[in-house]
């Protein structure tokens, strides 16, 4: 049975990591004393959940927890540091801190080891996040215990509905371009200066085309932008979307 630790301090654990070209030691003191630092911890690097779902909206949420007090946040997963630094990498996740706990000592030392044999992963976290100010564990939200890999509380917006219920969610921009196109960084300045985080997505990256394109937004040009899955168009119709 899963215990919560509200209440309790997480446990005393000096972490090797690669930074770099460089092997450094990162202590629990070092991510926790004297912040407010959410953690989400989930089975592993490059699977489904946490890399479609888990991940990315917290990071897109970033802003907003910053804006209500969390100096930090933190993926941790019991994988070794070379692959989450990968993963890192991978998924552009510039707002998060990737945490490996290679040895699993962090996740013991939460009660939330479990084993995944059954997938051939061996000893692994159980997906849960958690709120901790200065070292303590203010909050946890534990996945319940289901055969898979359920995912029904540990998620973004359930803990930034814990911080505050009011907090104003970012509006999910889509932009679809192709490089060299001028209109498409036209838009894309224009989002920037704004603030506004967007999904970019490249013709021509990853075997996307214009008959993707075409299929998608049943258009045949670039950019086309999509703010909270309602098309607004290129980029003459974001700037009169905007006022500008």
């Amino acid at each position: 049975m899963l215990q919560s630790r509200e209440g309790q301090t997480v446990p005393s654990v000096t972490f090797n990591l690669r930074e770099g070209e460089k092997w450094v030691q990162v202590t629990t003191d070092d991510l926790f004393k004297g912040k407010n630092v959410i953690v989400f911890a989930l089975p592993g690097a490059f699977t489904p959940t946490c890399s479609s779902t888990h991940l990315p909206r917290y990071n897109e949420l970033a802003p907003v927890f910053k804006q209500n007090g969390i100096d930090a946040i933190i993926c941790l997963s019991v994988n070794d540091t070379f692959v989450m630094n990968s993963w890192k990498a991978d998924q552009k996740a510039e707002n998060i801190y990737f945490l490996a706990d290679g040895n699993g000592e962090f996740s013991a030392g939460m009660g939330m080891l479990v084993e995944k044999s059954e997938l051939g992963f061996g000893k692994r976290s159980w997906r849960y996040s958690m709120l901790v100010r200065d070292g303590v564990i203010e909050k946890m939200f534990i996945e319940p215990e289901l055969p898979g890999d359920p995912f029904k509380v540990s998620d973004a917006d359930t803990m930034l509905n814990y911080i505050n219920k009011e907090a104003v969610l970012p509006n999910r921009v889509t932009v679809f371009s192709k490089p060299g196109c001028p209109h498409c960084a036209r838009a894309h300045k224009l989002l920037n200066d704004r603030g506004i985080s967007f999904e970019n997505i490249v013709l021509g990256a990853n075997g996307l085309s214009y008959s993707t394109l075409q299929a998608v937004t049943g258009q045949g040009t670039t950019p086309q932008i999509y703010i909270d899955g309602q098309r607004i168009g290129g980029a003459d119709d974001l700037e009169a979307h905007f006022g500008v």
